[in-house]
């Protein structure tokens, strides 16, 4: 039987719901890939038979409970989006506050907490970046700066060892042509930098290291190298 891909992703669907369904009858708490597609799998059902988008999306915001999901799942899990096919066409339901409540605060999972004082100022540097891409480009808030997207021209040997200087998990867009002036501050912790473009792969501050970098930078033609 020939499937779309479309269908195949519903199958996978209702596979990951059918065995939350059976962990959540053992007594289980979900996490989140479990939670999330249960709900999804609900809006989709309620779609195929013959509900409304708003009538759907209130299905799936009654399926769980904050005492059915682990601590934590609702402030990682604060929306859900599932496109299901209603009897008019695919539509796109929201569900928002999946679970009802349920937030540990302080105590989340990637919550912002105040930092205590600092004896002296995070030093940054300021680039003027220049996205050269007909494309918008977007670069997370720990991506080692020096080895982002090639086609985004700023000096390189600046920014080596260093992110952007914003709020963890938060991003930077940079639209086609658009000129700005971005603040990095050093990468901290054990200031190792693994993956990314491939560029460095190992300690930041080890012997040669930088130069390393630059040179095959330059090798794969990223602007400003």
């Amino acid at each position: 039987m020939r499937l779309t891909p479309t269908e195949r992703d519903r199958l996978l669907l209702f596979t990951a719901a059918e065995l939350a369904r059976s962990r959540r009858a053992r007594g289980l708490r979900l996490n989140v890939p479990e939670a999330t597609a249960l709900i999804s799998d609900a809006v989709c059902e309620a779609a195929r038979s013959g509900a409304r988008l708003a009538e759907a999306i209130e299905v799936g915001r009654a399926v769980l409970g904050p005492a059915d999901v682990l601590p934590g799942v609702p402030d990682v899990v604060t929306e859900i989006q599932v496109e299901a096919v209603f009897d008019d066409g695919t539509r796109l339901a929201v569900i928002s506050d999946p679970f009802g409540g349920g937030s540990l605060g302080d105590l989340a999972p990637g919550a912002v907490l105040p930092a205590e004082q600092r004896e002296r100022p995070v030093e940054t540097v300021e680039v003027e970046v220049t996205n050269t891409a007909t494309v918008p480009i977007s670069v997370t808030s720990h991506f080692h700066f020096f080895e982002c997207n090639p086609r985004l021209s700023f000096d390189r040997a600046r920014a080596y060892g260093r992110r952007l200087h914003v709020p963890a998990g938060s991003t930077v867009r940079f639209d086609p042509g658009e000129r700005r002036t971005v603040a990095l501050v050093a990468i901290g912790g054990a200031r190792v930098a693994i993956g990314f473009a491939g560029l460095v792969d190992g300690p930041l501050d080890a012997p040669g290291a930088f130069e390393t970098a630059m040179e095959r930078a330059r090798a794969c033609g990223f602007q400003g190298a």
